[in-house]
């Protein structure tokens, strides 16, 4: 048998391999601590019982775990955000993604609640070059995109495309006043990479405070309700509904009553 054969017999050495490579990953995820606190970066996810089980860590259904195809996936968002740290310095930016700026420093986040709500941001603008129409110091958010939906966020812009994410700016832009004076009254600067071209939009985001306001007033309702044993509505009375169907926990949910 030619090594050519070999190759292309049950789809050759690839599957052997890949399985290992997500057997790995998979491990190395299941050793993770679990947080300890509902994540701001969450906040935007609309159904709150959702976000009761993950604060709670609650098991996921079956079959719903990170998969290491998924697992690489976040790997790799995380390559794309350093390469885009890279870029912006490059161009002129003063970008600090730490504290102090150092390789192992502390990364800039807040903590409510008794630390039961946590955020961390992607990086702070000091300053930048003349040509380029900003105010600092701005929040940096940074996410790598599949090209379909980084196009709609390029045509729709990231509030009414990912109001996830828009959620997390102002969020982060509110709770990091009281460290970064003024980081709320300049607009952040969002970053969307596409993963698929490597094609890069930049978008500013003015400080929403209403929505700021309602994601705040969302983490203490879920925490109360939590900790006090209390289920809170399901988003819809539908177990069809498309963001069912996606959840980790929908079975664990529509198994309950109420």
């Amino acid at each position: 048998m030619t090594m050519m054969d070999f190759n292309h017999q049950a789809g050759g050495i690839a599957p052997a391999i890949n399985h290992l490579i997500d057997v790995a990953l998979e491990e190395e995820n299941r050793q993770q601590t679990p947080r300890s606190y509902l994540g701001a970066s969450r906040l935007g996810v609309e159904c709150e019982r959702a976000l009761q089980f993950e604060y709670a860590h609650a098991p996921k259904d079956p079959g719903k775990d990170f998969d290491g195809q998924l697992l690489r996936i976040f790997a790799a968002g995380h390559l794309f955000e350093d390469m885009a740290i890279n870029w912006l310095r490059m161009a002129g930016f003063e970008l600090f993604t730490t504290k102090g700026n150092r390789p192992n420093g502390e990364q800039f986040g807040f903590e409510a609640a008794g630390g039961r709500i946590q955020g961390h941001v992607d990086g702070i603008l000091v300053s930048g070059p003349k040509s380029v129409d900003m105010t600092y110091p701005a929040l940096w958010e940074c996410k790598s995109l599949n090209d379909k939906s980084w196009k709609d966020t390029v045509k729709r812009g990231v509030a009414l495309s990912k109001p996830i994410y828009a959620a997390q700016i102002a969020i982060y832009q509110a709770y990091m006043e009281p460290e970064i004076e003024g980081i709320s009254q300049n607009p952040a600067l969002f970053t969307a990479i596409n993963k698929d071209t490597s094609e890069i939009h930049h978008e500013l985001v003015s400080f929403d405070s209403a929505l700021a306001q309602k994601m705040s007033d969302k983490a203490v309702r879920i925490l109360k309700a939590t900790e006090a044993h209390e289920l809170l509505p399901r988003i819809t009375r539908e177990q069809s509904h498309f963001q069912c169907r996606m959840c980790s926990y929908a079975d664990r949910c529509w198994g309950l009553e109420g």
